[in-house]
């Protein structure tokens, strides 16, 4: 009898050892994070020929590949579905001549004509695959982008292109965004990222020098690589 009676407050022990522990592991789900790491930025340049007085055929620009820090805040809304607001610190772009070795007797192709900042936060709402539990879970996302560019500079390679001191402006860009990652989980609270993401960012480039006004629509495209981690809470 005495046995019987062990054996079933023994079994009433792990049934309540059970259950905290499946109630610790629901206290573990976390709604809040942070993420800090790294944007890895290429762009994938398509812009128009530059239109205007005094310009040849075949005059373009590129854009030189950057690198900037990369913040986002999470909200986990269940178990399958995150909402990210992510956003960078302001990474200086340098725009290169493409085309023409020179523009009349200025050096042209690969010359830095112009600099820029870019503001440009994104909000995507994503899906996680697998559990909760898992310590791996890929995840795929789709929202919105919006760029705005700001202390923009022409250069002296960029003044001598054409033909002396010049105002740059860049239109604003809104456009859908996507990415695609995985995390894993270390410990706890912390995770480690590594994501891709993409937004097809355009703008209208204006540059007046003197009264005189040129122009190009230059796609930008950029493809960032993210390596970031995150805290939860």
């Amino acid at each position: 009898m005495k046995l019987t009676k062990s054996i079933a407050a023994l079994a009433a022990l792990l049934a309540l050892g059970v259950g905290a522990g499946s109630a610790f592991a629901q206290a573990q789900t976390y709604d809040n994070s942070v993420r800090l790491g790294y944007y890895f930025i290429k762009y994938n340049v398509k812009a128009d020929d530059i239109s205007g007085p005094f310009v040849p055929p075949g005059a373009s620009v590129d854009v030189k590949d950057t690198n900037t820090l990369y913040f986002a805040y999470v909200r986990r809304l269940n178990k399958d579905f995150d909402l990210e607001f992510a956003f960078g610190n302001p990474p200086k772009t340098e725009t290169v001549g493409k085309g023409p070795a020179t523009l009349g007797s200025a050096p042209y192709d690969g010359q830095v004509l112009a600099t820029a900042k870019w503001l440009s936060p994104s909000v995507l709402l994503q899906y996680k695959f697998l559990e909760e539990s898992s310590a791996w879970r890929p995840y795929v996302g789709f929202g919105f982008n919006y760029t705005h560019f700001y202390d923009i500079q022409s250069t002296d390679a960029g003044n001598a292109v054409t033909g002396g001191p010049t105002k740059v402006t860049l239109t604003n860009s809104f456009t859908w965004a996507a990415n695609a990652g995985i995390s894993y989980r270390i410990n706890g609270p912390w995770h480690v990222y590594a994501s891709y993401n993409y937004a097809p960012v355009k703008s209208k480039a204006t540059l007046e020098t003197a009264g005189v006004t040129r122009s190009t629509t230059i796609h930008f495209n950029p493809s960032a690589y993210v390596l970031s981690v995150g805290y939860s809470f």
